[in-house]
Parts: structure tokens; C-alpha cells; sequence
């Protein structure tokens, strides 16, 4: 006989979890060290939320990222990580305790199951320890099917201490996946060879679906180009001649000129909800919606024509039904993008290439894109600017490159996306970029960073200045200074053990960058403080420019 603890930790072992992000205390976290799972301690419950997101996102759902906190204080800190990974349909499993199980039905302080239900494809309490293996099994199962997003499942108390037959058998979860109607796959190619001016919208059901090669494929054998959500960015490797880059909440020129102009748009895992990762596609045009999931349907847009099927499966449908049809010919697409990239970076180059002082944080941009190695490589943005700054100019050479997420965007963020991020892919260069203000929201997990040896490289952008948010209270930043932030976070960093730089100066910031590179290499965190200038400038639908 077993405890129910242990034989959750058995069961976690079993799905190939081998890493376990908490915040003290549960009973599930001393089981889960004493089967060999590395547990991951976090200074905050937000940041063990993110960690655990960015985990799942970097492994493409293969290995799920778990999380432990205690119910109650644990359970109401670390809500704000799950929201956001719902919002941006990101699976995780969290796990709690809680009041003893013969208190159900009876007031409690912190209901957990019903707090998240809200925020979690699925929420509930492990009422009897003989069900551990079988609410388990739902709750993979769940993770791993349909769409992705996180599963809470509450330990209580009395019941993880409860004995089972240690005995009992345990079988590991699978996707499952299913072709589309082959009559819509037909469909959906007569339209898309009929078409003008076609676009292929892709959304991260994509990434979910590992379907990367497909879609190149498909994208070449159509001559259609690419354009893909913030949430998918580098799913398509954006220095292909046939790329749009990003439509988000910002976007590149290219996918400005072509969602105006052209007329049959192609949905590839994209929901078409839009949001701040996900450019609204204008009216007037026809849209081929292939998605997996049959919620997606018939929201922001009429239902013309629908594939539903994994995306993955369904990509290879539409290739060779294109085949069979006969094939689209070359309209000259991958000439027509070259010349508006070069006519958009062209505006925008005076700020990518800035000598200006404080310095202009596009110029930074710009010289980490041309400084690091992208393919071995992971970045993320932080919410608001940062992500305006990042998201269209830096070039994401291959799926999971770049963590694009931001649809319930939490100051803050980036570095725990990093973290986790890290700990899936210990050989990859991964930067978190973010302003000031992000910065006091989760400076401290960069001692987590240091004591757990996660080595990644955080860039802050110092305008002491909370940016778009102090334009909206001018009352009260004039009379309480709300918009000024003083500090040295370069000390701050090196206090918590960080490799740390403060730079001024433009001609400074690739030489800081290889040096705080080389620190992640040697396996300390690295901080580099960039004093900029307040910069704003607007990529959007009609207006790309700056």
C-alpha cells in the first residue's frame, strides 16, 4: 500500500513529467522529489505559473508543465499565470491541497475548484485516494486533446495521506487526432485556387499540431504567403520569401498591404478571435476557417467554408488535394513581398539604427536580432511596449523560437515564460525583454534564476517611465510623479547574483549583449539595463509606419 501522493507523483512520472515548478508547500512536492522529479522553487506563485506555460509551449504539449501550490494564499497568487495561459490556450497541470474532504459542501475560505473553473478547462477535487489514477488519467487526457489549456486538480489533505494498492496499473495518455471531411478539404483548395489574392492566417493551433513542415510545404506548392498571429510567431520561418511575419496587436507592413488587399483568407489553427495577439481580418473577404476545434466556428465570422480536423492531419489533406486539383501557379507573391519589407524596414531604420541618447529602444532591438543566433535561440517579449518593440522586427527562424503570447498580457511575465522555457531547452540562449516597469513586478524570481542555475538573459529598457499607462493619467502624474521610476536595476540584478550591465550608450549595447551572452554560457544569469528614451510608435492596419 501507497500513499495517494505518492502514487500522484508516480502517475506524474509515468506521463513524463520531469519537472515540478512550486511555491512551498504541498504534500505532492516532497513525493514528487522522493520519485525523482527536479523540483523547481519560485520566489512567487505567478512565476511558477509562467515557468510551468512556457514549459508545455517550448516541449509542443509533448511534456506537460506542472505546477504546486498551497490552496488558499498559493492558489489566489498563482491565479493571474492561469488566466493567461487560458486566455492564450496554453495547457498545464495545477495541483493544490486542501480543507480535509469531509469538509465538502461546507463554507470554506478559499473555494479552489470554484475559483478556477473560470480559468481552467477543467477544475476538481480528488475526493477518494482510490480515484487518484482515474481522475489523473481524465485530467491528461484533457491536456492533451482539443483545445489546449490548463486542468487544476485538488489533492486534500486527509486523502493524499489515504492508502492505495501500490499495485494498481497506470497508462499514459496520447493525442488523439482526426482527418477532415474530405468534401471540405476539396472545397476548401477550389477556393483557394479561385482566389486573387489568397492569404494563409495562421494561428498557434498549428504549433500544437507540430504541423511547421506541412504548412511550409503547403505555402510552397500554393506560391500563398504567410502571415501568423503573435501566439505563432516562428511557426513559419519569417526570412522565408513567401513571409508576412506577425499580425497581432502590432503588425509588419507586409501584413498590412496584404490582409487590405487580398480576398480569400485561409485560417490555418487560428479561433479568428480577435485580440491582442491576433489581427481582426477586415471585411469584405472569404474565409476558409481550418481549425480543430468546432467552437471556433461561426464566432467573429460567417461560416462559408470549414475544415475541422487536426491541423496537422488537415494540412497534409489540403496538399494533396492541391496536387490533385492541379496545383496553383506563381503569381509573383514572394517578388511583391520583398519589395514592400523593403520599403517598410526602409521607414523604419533611422530608429533601428539610432545613435540617439538616452537610446531608442528599436535600436536595441535591432542589434540583439543581428547579434545573437536566432536559430539557437528563444525570446520572448513583455506586455505593452516591449511587445510593440519586439514582435514585428525581430525575424523568428523556426517554430518555438519565439514565445509569442499576450491575450490577458501580466506585467512581469517574460522572465518566468524564460525560466520555464530554460529548464525545457537547457541549451538554448533564452531573453526576456521588458521595460522597467515589468521589471519591479518580478526582479526577485531572478534570484530563483541564480540559486536554481537557470541561466537566462533578461533586457530591461529603463525610460523611468511607465510608458502608455502614464500618457492615460496625466492628472496624476504631474501632481504624484506616478510616471517617474528611479532606480538602479543593474544593482539590483547583481545583488541577487546576476551577471548585470547599465549601458548609455548605442555604441555600447552589441558589446554588452556578447558579454552578457557569454555569462549565460558560463551558467550565471544575465541583466543588461538599457537607459532609452520613452518610444511608442504605432504598427497597425493601415498605418505601419512610424
Amino acid at each position: 500500500m501507497i500513499a495517494a501522493d505518492i502514487a500522484l507523483a508516480r502517475i506524474l512520472k509515468a506521463e513524463g513529467v520531469e519537472q515540478l515548478f512550486c511555491f512551498p508547500t504541498t504534500e505532492i512536492i516532497e513525493a514528487a522529489a522522493a520519485e525523482g522529479i527536479r523540483v523547481v522553487t519560485a520566489r512567487t506563485e505567478r512565476i511558477v505559473g509562467n515557468m510551468a506555460d512556457a514549459y508545455t509551449r517550448v516541449n509542443d504539449g509533448t511534456k506537460i508543465g506542472v505546477c504546486a501550490v498551497q490552496a488558499g494564499p498559493g492558489t489566489e497568487a498563482l491565479f493571474v499565470s492561469a488566466a493567461q495561459a487560458y486566455a492564450d490556450s496554453s495547457p498545464m497541470l495545477i495541483v493544490t491541497d486542501g480543507a480535509g474532504s469531509k469538509r465538502a459542501g461546507l463554507p470554506s475560505l478559499s473555494d479552489t475548484v470554484g475559483f478556477y473553473e473560470p480559468v481552467t478547462k477543467w477544475a476538481t477535487s480528488i475526493n477518494r485516494a482510490d480515484r487518484v489514477h482515474e481522475i489523473a488519467a481524465r485530467a491528461f487526457t484533457k491536456l492533451r486533446n482539443g483545445r489546449r489549456r490548463p486542468v487544476l486538480l485538488e489533492l486534500p489533505r486527509d486523502v493524499a495521506a489515504g492508502q492505495i494498492d501500490e499495485a494498481t496499473p497506470y497508462a499514459a495518455s496520447r493525442t488523439f487526432r482526426s482527418e477532415a471531411d474530405p468534401a471540405d478539404v476539396a472545397n476548401a483548395i477550389r477556393v483557394l485556387r479561385a482566389a486573387r489574392k489568397p492569404v494563409l492566417y495562421v494561428g498557434q493551433g498549428t504549433l500544437w499540431a507540430q504541423a511547421s513542415a506541412e504548412l511550409l510545404e503547403l505555402a510552397e506548392a500554393s506560391h500563398v504567403p504567410v502571415m501568423t498571429t503573435t501566439l505563432a510567431k516562428g511557426v513559419f520561418p519569417e526570412e522565408h520569401p513567401l513571409a508576412l511575419g506577425i499580425g497581432g496587436n502590432e503588425i509588419t507592413g507586409m501584413v498590412d498591404v496584404y490582409l487590405r488587399e487580398c480576398d480569400v483568407v485561409v485560417a490555418l489553427g487560428a479561433s479568428l478571435t480577435p485580440s491582442l495577439a491576433a489581427t481582426p481580418i477586415p471585411a469584405g473577404k472569404t474565409i476558409v476557417h481550418c481549425t480543430a476545434d468546432p467552437d471556433d466556428l461561426g464566432t467573429e465570422h460567417r461560416v462559408e467554408h470549414a475544415v475541422v480536423g487536426d491541423i496537422k492531419l488537415v494540412l497534409r489533406q489540403l496538399i494533396d488535394e492541391l496536387a490533385r486539383q492541379g496545383g496553383r501557379p506563381d503569381d509573383g507573391a514572394a517578388a511583391e513581398i520583398a519589395g514592400i519589407y523593403a520599403d517598410w524596414i526602409g521607414q523604419w531604420m533611422p530608429k533601428l539604427t539610432s545613435d540617439e541618447a538616452p537610446i531608442n529602444p528599436y535600436r536595441v532591438v535591432w542589434d540583439l536580432a543581428n547579434t545573437i543566433d536566432r536559430a539557437n535561440a528563444i525570446v520572448t517579449h513583455d506586455s505593452g511596449t516591449p511587445r510593440a518593440q519586439l514582435a514585428p522586427f525581430y525575424r523568428a527562424p523556426k517554430p518555438r523560437s519565439y514565445l509569442g503570447w499576450g491575450n490577458a498580457h501580466q506585467l512581469g511575465s517574460s522572465l518566468g515564460l524564460m525560466l520555464g522555457a530554460k529548464v525545457a531547452a537547457p541549451d538554448k540562449l533564452c531573453v526576456a525583454y521588458m521595460g522597467d516597469a515589468a521589471f519591479g513586478m518580478c526582479a526577485t524570481d531572478l534570484e530563483t534564476a541564480v540559486r536554481e542555475r537557470i541561466p537566462v538573459l533578461t533586457i530591461v529598457m529603463n525610460n523611468s517611465w511607465m510608458s502608455t499607462y502614464s500618457k492615460r493619467i496625466p492628472q496624476a502624474t504631474e501632481r504624484y510623479k506616478v510616471g517617474y521610476m528611479s532606480a538602479n536595476y543593474a544593482k539590483v540584478a547583481e545583488g541577487l547574483g546576476c551577471h548585470a550591465e547599465r549601458v548609455d550608450r548605442p555604441a555600447e549595447i552589441v558589446a554588452a549583449i556578447r558579454r552578457a551572452v557569454a555569462a549565460t554560457h558560463d551558467g550565471t544569469p544575465a541583466v543588461i539595463e538599457f537607459m532609452s528614451k520613452v518610444e511608442y510608435s504605432a504598427t497597425k492596419i493601415g498605418a505601419p509606419g512610424p
